[in-house]
């Protein structure tokens, strides 16, 4: 049977940046493993398939694979797969307003808001269905450090250190004290289970003040290993998990906040993360994710 695919890059206004993504768009009928093995055989971070939904008033369902096992939520593909939706079903409307695209996908329904920046790209934001909370107790510095290829003093800045957080996938976040550090950061796989085996999958995502965009606020690279990638250029889920750091640390006045996220530089594949935050009394009401794609390639597999 001929399905169509297409591959998108995410997180970026310009193609061969960003995070790409493949989006399988008639996955009806294929079963868990035909979806691994596709994945596996796309060997991207991520790749989307979609699916009737369950619900005949939402737009699509989606299921998310990295190269080896399933994923609950991720941004880039939530990004990625609503702006191919409305690129390919709803074009003619996006020319005259947003519009919106509900995803159900494993971890609940998604609603992305879909439209056209002033500069004619795609664009797609959405509030994330599940606010990030703590979930454990991060290593001690000087392993992280070690397994990071760095010193221990290059953990840490502020009120900042490491953390665990998660809005659907956990990442410990890693604060370092400045981009140089962050460039020389390469993971130890010999000493990756000391410092963070503790954790589901062990994934690790690493931040710092030091920006290369003046008007960014933060840089940032992501290592998972055991999800089958040995860095990501642009980590929403991540993003989204991390809003709990800036609460936890920074703690934001109440009001709107937005903060933009560098990500993939040292892969050459600079990617750019807006994340949002609503706070009100202290809390964290509402956090939102959003960014750019951009159409790469389309075809069809032949299964």
């Amino acid at each position: 049977m001929a399905r169509r695919f297409n591959t998108l890059d995410v997180f970026t206004t310009t193609p061969l940046a960003g995070n790409p993504l493949a989006v399988v768009r008639d996955a009806d009928g294929l079963d868990d493993g035909a979806m691994q093995r596709i994945a596996r055989e796309f060997n991207l971070s991520e790749t989307v398939f979609l699916l009737p939904p369950r619900d005949p008033v939402n737009t699509a369902r989606a299921r998310i694979f990295t190269p080896s096992r399933e994923l609950p939520f991720a941004g880039h593909p939530t990004i990625g797969a609503a702006v191919l939706i409305g690129l390919t079903e709803a074009q003619g409307l996006m020319q005259s307003q947003d519009i919106l695209i509900a995803l159900e996908e494993e971890i609940g329904l998604i609603s992305c808001t879909v439209g056209y920046d002033r500069n004619g790209i795609a664009r797609a934001s959405f509030a994330l269905p599940k606010l990030p909370a703590p979930t454990g107790q991060a290593g001690q510095s000087l392993f992280i450090a070690q397994a990071l290829g760095l010193d221990e003093s290059d953990i840490g800045f502020g009120q900042h250190m490491p953390t665990i957080f998660s809005a659907g996938n956990p990442f410990c976040f890693v604060p370092v004290a400045t981009r140089a550090a962050m460039s020389r950061a390469k993971p130890d796989a010999a000493l990756w289970h000391a410092a963070f085996g503790h954790m589901e999958r062990g994934a690790c995502y690493l931040y710092t003040r030091e920006c290369v965009a003046p008007d960014h606020h933060f840089h940032a690279r992501m290592f998972a290993p055991g999800l089958g990638i040995a860095e990501d250029p642009a980590t929403g889920s991540a993003v989204a998990a991390f809003a709990g750091v800036l609460m936890a640390h920074d703690k934001p006045a109440d009001g709107a906040h937005m903060f933009m996220i560098e990500q993939g530089y040292e892969m050459g594949r600079p990617s750019l993360i807006s994340l949002g935050l609503d706070v009100l009394d202290g809390k964290l009401m509402e956090a939102s994710i959003g960014g750019s794609a951009v159409m790469v390639q389309e075809g069809t597999l032949r299964l």
